[in-house]
């Protein structure tokens, strides 16, 4: 009877030193990282949340073995965003190209405006690009123009970049933020002629020190809508088999974002995490919160690689 209680409390002891000691359970891998590398953009959207504060970017060389890093702690899949990326053509090119072909990763994907994409780049590093994602808040260049990121054929380059996307093989998205100048609009009938793979719809989202106040570079506190406004665009569009809703409760804290210093942000009032590329990748995901089980309810996890090209695609409907 002795031997089996000290034998409970050796395995009790080892559990504990397992879980609060030194020796941790492992964390869970970075396994879809977003890479802002720089925060510069064209436009000047009101309720953007990740402003122009710094102009820093870093070198090719150290970008690229922080993304080693990455890719050895685990990430599958990286999404290169701004700021607008289409900035530093030749910058993300390389990364594109050194992630897929180099890294090998499941999937590469950036997220754009749209505005500065030119089809040269796509039939130099479209191979390997599994997913572009362009954000379009609004199909009236007026309501594009009064969000700030209208620019007079926002929508028209919108329909070139689709064209684009089906021509290189490169899966098509489109990214929206559903705020108090759109959430009233029908995108019905563009959405099933475009035939996005993913529609993102995200509630406009306040965050501390980018677009809280009039003290940060943007305020989009004129710009919120209620829960209830954001169900009911929603809603209008449940017929699209593409559409991905994200109220704010799941999109503040399912996001790993690296910086442009390559440090993890942390939506949850904290400060960022020290750079992977000073203290590795583990020790920065300790400095911040990634709330998994979130990452996994908004899909976070998702046929993400475009895989061969298929003959029996769908044309585009325009």
């Amino acid at each position: 009877m002795h031997s089996f209680i000290y034998l409970l409390i050796a395995i009790v002891t080892l559990l504990l030193v397992y879980t609060k000691g030194p020796f941790r359970p492992r964390q869970s891998p970075p396994i879809s990282v977003n890479y802002h590398f720089s925060r510069k953009c064209n436009m000047s959207c009101s309720f953007c949340f990740h402003t122009a504060t710094t102009s820093h970017i870093e070198s090719p060389e150290n970008a690229k073995r922080g993304l080693k890093l990455l890719k050895e702690a685990g990430m599958k899949k990286c999404n290169f965003a701004g700021g607008e990326p289409f900035l530093y053509p030749k910058f993300l090119g390389e990364m594109i190209d050194y992630c897929k072909l180099t890294l090998q990763l499941e999937s590469v994907s950036v997220v754009s405006n749209g505005s500065l994409i030119k089809e040269q780049f796509l039939r130099q590093h479209g191979r390997n690009i599994d997913i572009l994602a362009i954000s379009c808040d609004s199909f009236d260049e007026a309501t594009n123009i009064k969000i700030g990121r209208g620019s007079g054929n926002q929508v028209e380059k919108l329909y070139e970049i689709a064209f684009w996307c089906q021509k290189y093989n490169i899966k098509f998205k489109l990214n929206t933020v559903v705020n108090r100048f759109n959430h009233l609009e029908d995108m019905n009938r563009q959405l099933s002629a475009l035939q996005p793979f993913r529609w993102k719809c995200f509630q406009v989202l306040i965050v501390a020190g980018e677009n809280d106040s009039d003290a940060a570079l943007r305020n989009a506190h004129s710009l919120t809508i209620s829960d209830e406004e954001f169900d009911d665009f929603c809603q209008r569009h449940r017929g699209q088999a593409s559409l991905v809703p994200e109220p704010n409760r799941l999109m503040a804290r399912s996001y790993l974002i690296l910086d442009e210093y390559m440090r993890f942000l942390d939506r949850n009032g904290k400060s960022p995490s020290e750079s992977i590329l000073k203290v590795g990748v583990r020790d920065a995901l300790k400095a911040v919160f990634w709330d998994e089980q979130a990452f996994l309810e908004r899909g976070g996890l998702y046929d993400w690689n475009k895989g061969p090209c298929s003959p029996d695609s769908r044309e585009l409907e325009w």
